[in-house]
């Protein structure tokens, strides 16, 4: 592609966020997590990710208030996906982690999405779009940094 055909950092920038968020959704359709809200669920994904965690240390990753965490993480409480346990060191604070179900539940819900990915691959593109998907990949993963 030479100079002309370029295209400028603005508009590339526009319909990359549409598009990886066109496929965010896609991705949460196939695979629903009954009941469960989007930050609960980014939730979850933190505690499967990270480990156990406090309110307040989940609440600054999630880029939330502490109160608006606890009510987060008193539904899923709920629904028995986490568990709290006493803080370790220190008797005021308790640690939240994933249960048996909410382990489960994030495993069902990475292979469904897995699964309707590798189809949509397969299905949709050709080997070559394939292998030109899997150079900007890499260029994405560079645009995200570490």
């Amino acid at each position: 592609m030479d100079d002309a055909q370029t295209p400028e950092p603005g508009p590339l920038a526009s319909d990359l966020a549409a598009t990886v968020g066109l496929l965010l959704r896609h991705l949460r359709a196939a695979a629903p997590l009954g009941g469960v809200t989007p930050t609960q669920r980014a939730v979850l994904a933190r505690l499967d990710r990270d480990g156990p965690a406090t309110t307040a240390a989940l609440a600054r990753a999630e880029l939330v208030r502490p109160q608006s965490m606890r009510l987060t993480l008193a539904a899923l409480e709920e629904h028995g996906v986490v568990a709290r346990s006493p803080h370790p060191t220190d008797g005021r604070q308790v640690v939240l982690s994933l249960t048996d179900e909410g382990r489960r539940l994030i495993g069902e819900a990475r292979q469904a999405k897995r699964d309707w990915l590798t189809e949509a691959l397969a299905e949709r593109l050709t080997a070559e779009e394939r292998r030109t998907l899997a150079e900007a990949t890499a260029l994405l993963r560079r645009v995200a940094g570490p």
